[in-house]
């Protein structure tokens, strides 16, 4: 079996039920766990960060939510090259090398949490290379995007990224168990004991009990190894979308090279927003985001070289396309609130729920300490990513059937309303003696929010693929995942802040907002009578 085809031409249907159909469902269900395996590298900080603090790591609250933003952004920054590796590269060679690339942050990780005396710039050097997997979406959505006709593209996607996604449940429920245990024995270093009650989906684990935090990245090398190589000898390279592919080692080169661009503007980035000592503390993240976008783009389009530089300035276009920006809007109040979410759950159940608040009347202060009754978050946390990965292919099946947009409609209806009742929840929670009689709705109210944005991740992928064509949806597609993964930095860092402030339904309310705005952006857009692009 060649792994490069020549001819592609799946809108004919004659073409794709005796050729396409099997080449194309086969690149999907190899694609699928390899996605997986990226979302749980990525993301994996969101639970390391919460069993460092249950093992007593010398870091402050702030710090580890730092761990989670750090690899947050690492992602999404990664993933603005990773939109272009498909017609650079190729699909087969893309996806086997992003994946093999996954092994070095989780070996990485696994040392480096061998040692809770090391500094945290440590910590925070293997979270920013996590950021790799985070990348790998915009690659993978772009690859899936090239191989299915139009008709199928609601569904193809929504498989791909909601059985993906499963990473980050896969990834809140494996790692809280392979702590548990010594899976390697002696070649997986000690256990180190709670100091505090930590739990899993089952309950609690109790203070005192060995646990083995480094499993949390040395576990991913079980899969990533045959992963890589099902990738090698089971993906296809369409040369028609990738005429570049045929030189796997200069594929591999131009990855490597656009990859290793893009952690030069997430790292200065991050030097200027993070606070002493990591950083310098200089600019808050609504202006360090766009400096990093755009300086991604920048060194992307100056240090390209070969055909590589004139592939990418054709990419460009998408950048001249009105609905590229209003699809990013979108689609990051469907995924960047799905990610972001994931991220900063679990810190914000074990802050807001895990400490009593009390407030004293003669000195008009507020006081939190350790609350008995507290709830796990990693007991709890995998529920809603779990919600919102399994319908995240009903919604591009319905989307299919009856249009993006007007399930999109409805679904920013629902965020408004499950986002601003979570921010009453959560002010209720932080301002009570027993915060743990509030956690049942906020549990619920996240539920909501999580399947809202499943089922929304599913409709704007079927309207990008309504909107543009063949040669722009893949690059389009691959930005606006791009950008939306920076939700994955913004929520952990605005619920960190109002936290801090004592408020922390201020962030949710501010969410509220914008996913009100971007209601009114959709109906302007795609579902008014006068409207450029009716969908439906």
């Amino acid at each position: 079996m060649s792994t490069n085809v020549e001819v592609w031409n799946v809108e004919d249907n004659s073409f794709w039920e005796s050729t396409g159909k099997r080449i194309a469902y086969r690149n999907l269900w190899i694609s699928v766990p390899a996605l997986l395996c990226g979302f749980a590298v990525w993301l994996m900080w969101g639970i390391i960060a919460v069993q460092m603090s249950n093992l007593g790591f010398p870091f402050t609250k702030d710090e580890l939510f730092t761990l989670t933003a750090i690899s947050g952004l690492a992602g999404a920054t990664m993933r603005i090259p990773s939109s272009f590796f498909i017609r650079l590269a190729g699909g087969r060679n893309t996806i086997f090398l992003t994946t093999a690339m996954l092994l070095s942050p989780a070996i990485g990780t696994g040392i480096a949490l061998q040692h809770p005396e090391w500094p945290l710039w440590v910590f925070q050097l293997m979270a920013l290379w996590s950021g790799v997997g985070g990348g790998n979406f915009a690659s993978s959505m772009s690859n899936i995007s090239t191989f299915f006709p139009k008709r199928l593209q609601g569904t193809a996607l929504g498989l791909n990224a909601g059985l993906g996604n499963f990473g980050v449940t896969t990834m809140q429920i494996l790692i809280p168990l392979v702590m548990t245990v010594g899976v390697f024995g002696a070649l997986g270093g000690d256990a180190t004991l709670l100091v505090k009650d930590s739990g899993w989906i089952f309950g609690k684990i109790p203070a005192g009990t060995p646990t083995f935090i480094q499993n949390a990245g040395f576990a991913w090398v079980l899969s990533l190894v045959p992963l890589a190589a099902l990738c090698w000898f089971g993906m296809n390279n369409l040369l028609p979308i990738s005429a570049d592919a045929r030189g796997t080692v200069l594929s591999f080169i131009k990855i490597t090279w656009l990859y290793t661009l893009a952690f030069v503007p997430a790292i200065a980035g991050l030097y200027l927003y993070l606070p002493a000592p990591s950083g310098l503390g200089l600019l808050n993240m609504w202006v360090v985001m766009p400096l990093i976008i755009v300086s991604t783009l920048l060194v992307m389009k100056l240090a390209a070289f070969g055909t590589m530089k004139e592939n990418i300035a054709k990419q460009f276009a998408i950048f001249k396309n009105k609905h590229t920006w209003s699809m990013t809007a979108l689609y990051l109040v469907t995924f960047g609130s799905f990610i972001g979410f994931s991220m900063a759950l679990p810190l914000s159940i074990t802050v807001i729920f895990g400490e009593q608040h009390i407030f004293d009347a003669a000195t008009q202060t507020w006081s939190h300490i350790k609350n008995p009754a507290a709830p796990s978050a990693l007991t709890y946390a995998w529920i809603g990513p779990f919600v919102g990965a399994l319908i995240r292919p009903v919604g591009g099946w319905i989307s299919d059937k009856v249009g993006g947009s007007i399930v999109t409609q409805i679904i920013s209806a629902v965020m408004v309303a499950a986002s601003a009742y979570a921010g009453y929840i959560m002010m209720q929670a932080y301002h009570s003696a027993t915060p743990e009689i509030y956690f049942t709705q906020f549990l619920i109210v996240f539920v909501v929010l999580f399947a809202a944005t499943g089922v929304g991740n599913g409709s704007t992928f079927r309207t990008v693929g309504v909107i543009f064509d063949r040669v722009q949806a893949g690059p389009v597609l691959g930005w606006t995942s791009a950008v939306a993964a920076y939700g994955s930095f913004i929520a952990p860092e605005v619920i960190k802040g109002q936290i801090k402030a004592g408020t922390p339904e201020m962030a949710m309310y501010g969410f509220a907002v914008f996913y009100a705005l971007c209601l009114i952006l959709n109906w302007w857009f795609y579902l008014r009578a006068g409207s450029e692009i009716k969908n439906p």
